[in-house]
């Protein structure tokens, strides 16, 4: 009995645990699903204890966070590519300055002058500026990313599904076959794989390549 009601309380504190941890999530779908999943445990931890006002609330919730899952899933976003024409574009730069302390944990490096010839583009989703690309060409058809970033509530890898093969159009007709871009940081690694890109041991350790 004792083992039992030890993990009960395991159960409780797991839910409560994610309940908390989800309202820490920037992004709206990655909150609501462990909002989901942790509102579903509390609810059977109140179902174990016979706490029915547990229960039903939490219930609730988690049939509130999958009804705005499914919308969200319904929804069809509308993606455009807007190229920057001028690196003194005033938005641009305040782009930049307001996201400054985020796109510093996944690009430390990155540094900005308006005096180097980039290939500037914003991804437009439902006409909100969701990501960046800023990019300088190298030899022959290569196009090293300097920056692909995404604000926080948008990191949902949709961005950089137009951006890589719906729009890539946008690079060859630019005459570039190839991005690259090197990176560090484990978690921007990780997103570089799933969205397509493969390490190039020729260019070094952290290096990483797509085919367009």
């Amino acid at each position: 009995m004792l083992y039992m009601e030890q993990w009960i309380q395991i159960i409780g504190y797991s839910g409560s645990f994610l309940i908390a941890l989800s309202l820490s999530m920037k992004s709206i779908a990655r909150l609501r699903k462990i909002n989901l999943i942790g509102a579903s445990t509390f609810a059977l931890y109140g179902f174990l204890m016979n706490a029915y006002p547990v229960l039903l609330l939490n219930s609730f919730i988690a049939l509130v966070d999958i009804y705005y899952l499914f919308q969200m899933q319904r929804k069809k976003d509308y993606f455009e590519l807007l190229p920057i024409r001028t690196n003194q574009s005033p938005f641009l730069l305040r782009f930049l300055e307001y996201y400054r302390e985020d796109i510093k944990r996944f690009f430390p490096e990155f540094n900005f002058d308006p005096s180097k010839d980039y290939l500037i583009a914003f991804v437009l989703r439902n006409l909100m500026p969701v990501s960046l690309f800023i990019a300088k060409k190298e030899e022959g058809e290569t196009l090293r990313i300097c920056l692909d970033y995404s604000i926080p509530a948008y990191r949902d890898r949709q961005n950089a599904h137009y951006l890589y093969h719906r729009g890539k159009d946008f690079f060859r007709n630019l005459n570039y076959r190839y991005l690259i871009i090197c990176s560090d940081i484990p978690a921007h690694q990780k997103y570089l794989k799933k969205i397509g890109f493969k390490k190039d041991g020729s260019q070094g350790e952290n290096w990483f390549k797509k085919k367009l």
